[in-house]
């Protein structure tokens, strides 16, 4: 995209937002229709602009931030779903207990411990 395409995509969303807003302020729009719309609209962004340059620039106009791709996600947690899975196993044969290994797949692979629990409770057994 060049940037003259990129202005012309800018001034085009600057548009949709006002409109948008508009809407809003006169009851045509509820609170939650205006986030998800906006939503909606960076998730198009996001996919469309795929991490090119402009793609933050582009969200930004809309009042949001670059989002994760549902895609994205999937891919994400297919990659930690293979770490845990790994780390449950093996730390299960070094004879580590549970709350070891739920600290061991936080630290190695960087998961929350809502997210640990998840993989644990698949891979593994039930904390006691």
């Amino acid at each position: 995209m060049s940037e003259g395409d990129i202005e012309k995509v800018i001034e085009e969303l600057a548009y949709f937002r006002d409109e948008m807003l508009r809407l809003y302020q006169e009851g045509e729009l509820s609170d939650d229709e205006l986030i998800d719309l906006k939503g909606f609209v960076n998730t198009i962004i996001t996919h469309i602009a795929n991490g090119n340059k402009s793609e933050e620039r582009l969200v930004n106009v809309m009042g949001g931030t670059v989002i994760e791709t549902e895609s994205e996600r999937l891919i994400r947690l297919g990659v930690n779903q293979g770490q845990a899975q790994m780390i449950v196993e093996l730390e299960r044969e070094y004879g580590l207990n549970d709350e070891e290994i739920l600290h061991q797949m936080q630290e190695k692979i960087g998961l929350s411990f809502e997210q640990a629990m998840v993989y644990f409770k698949q891979y593994g057994k039930q904390l006691v």
